[in-house]
Formats: C-alpha cells, sequence, structure tokens
C-alpha cells in the first residue's frame, strides 16, 4: 500500500482486498493459457468463482486460507468440522506441505479429478444456493388463534 496515501478502516481494506483480486487473477490468466486445462468446461466462469470464494475466506489477506479461515468456510456452508478434521482436509489439499491452503493448490482442488472433502462442500454449496429451502422476506402475519 503506498505510504503517501492515510487510508484507515474500511478504505484500507478494501484497497487491500482488491489487490489480493488482482494477484488471483493473474493465476487465472496462467490457468487460462495452461494446456492441461484448455478442454475444461466454462473455465473462465468456474475460475472467476474459485477467486470470489476464495477472497472471501482469506481471513489474513496473505494470499492463503489458514485453520481459522477453513473454520469460517466450513461453518457458513453449515458444515462445521472439528480441528483435526480441518487438518486432514488442508493436508488433503496441500499434499501434506503446508498449514494453510494457497490460491493455486484451491484451484487445482477445485479443477482436479480427485475428490477432496473440501471440494465435495463447495460443490454441494453452489448447487445448494440455487434453490433457496428458506422463504424470502419476513414470516408472515398470525393471530392468537393460529397458534397451537
Amino acid at each position: 500500500m503506498p505510504s503517501n496515501l492515510d487510508l484507515q478502516g474500511g478504505k484500507a481494506f478494501g484497497l487491500l482486498k482488491a489487490q489480493q483480486r488482482e494477484k488471483l487473477e493473474e493465476i487465472n490468466k496462467e490457468y487460462m493459457e495452461d494446456q492441461k486445462y484448455r478442454d475444461e468446461e466454462d473455465l473462465p466462469e468456474k475460475l472467476n468463482s474459485f477467486k470470489n470464494k476464495y477472497a472471501e475466506f482469506d481471513l489474513n489477506d496473505q494470499g492463503e486460507i489458514d485453520m481459522m479461515g477453513l473454520k469460517r468456510m466450513m461453518e457458513k456452508l453449515g458444515v462445521p468440522k472439528t480441528h483435526l478434521e480441518m487438518k486432514k482436509m488442508i493436508s488433503e489439499v496441500t499434499g501434506g506441505c503446508s498449514d494453510t491452503i494457497n490460491y493455486g493448490d484451491f484451484v487445482k482442488m477445485m479443477l482436479g479429478k480427485r475428490s477432496a472433502v473440501l471440494k465435495l462442500v463447495m460443490m454441494f454449496e453452489d448447487k445448494a444456493n440455487g434453490t433457496s429451502c428458506k422463504p424470502d422476506g419476513p414470516p408472515p402475519k398470525r393471530d392468537i388463534t393460529s397458534l397451537p
């Protein structure tokens, strides 16, 4: 962040997130040019979706999802996991070489053929978002006679 700008709070956070998204977009371009993923259907849309999901759960803004970011992700998806389960998920995604999930590992997992637990949860969440079970708006008004 440029030192001549004295940004605080939301403006600094917005600038930080914009810089993060630019970095993720550069990585997405590498995947678009990669021969291995040329045949992938709807690749630009998938990569954009992955970028948005990843940026949402990168809590420390270091370009990596750590244990707390994964915990938040799982809770938000409605699938809370124990500490050991999350460690196993991170190990499965990174191949056991890191305690955090970087964007490259995340995209490889989502585009890969292996069925990682995190990938299955993310895909389930995307399908669940298409059809909402909850009614929109406030609940209907009830009178005393309709109560049990």
